[in-house]
């Protein structure tokens, strides 16, 4: 059984569907959950001397607040189902977030979610994340997707 998990959680249906697979595993009371949200900067575009895009501090703050409320209300719901969970709110691209915690805590397995209503294009064009993390970490990824009914 997994003693050490990292959820990665932001709020959207499909990362809801990570807590809800942690959860349904049952790891018992002794496992160490962490619950990790995200703030991925807004990019600074540089469009020859114009900048295109400058996030402002209050935007920053307020970006902050916002996933801050998200990583409480997914901790209150994984600590609700009897788990042990450390928070982490952190700043960055998730994928190099996620793989430096995995380092950190010796993470044995990772849960995200994951949409199969993505346009296959933008799936395409863009790279898949869950693909990028499975070659980035060094431990069990568990991709939690919606199951169909039948």
């Amino acid at each position: 059984m997994y003693q050490r998990i990292l959820v990665a959680y932001n709020g959207t249906p499909e990362s809801r569907l990570a807590l809800q697979e942690c959860i349904r595993l049952s790891p018992g009371p002794a496992a160490q959950i962490h619950l990790l949200a995200v703030v991925t900067p807004v990019p600074i575009v540089l469009a020859g001397e114009f900048v295109a895009a400058v996030p402002t501090m209050d935007e920053e703050l307020a970006e902050r607040d916002a996933m801050a409320q998200v990583l409480e209300s997914g901790r209150k719901l994984l600590a609700e189902a009897g788990l042990s969970v450390t928070p982490h709110l952190e700043v960055g691209e998730p994928i190099t977030v996620i793989s430096d915690l995995v380092n950190r805590y010796n993470i044995e397995l990772v849960i995200v979610g994951h949409s199969r209503h993505k346009p296959f294009a933008m799936r395409w064009w863009r790279g898949s994340m869950d693909a990028v993390l499975v070659d980035k970490v060094r431990c069990s990824v568990l991709v939690a997707g919606e199951c169909r009914k039948v």
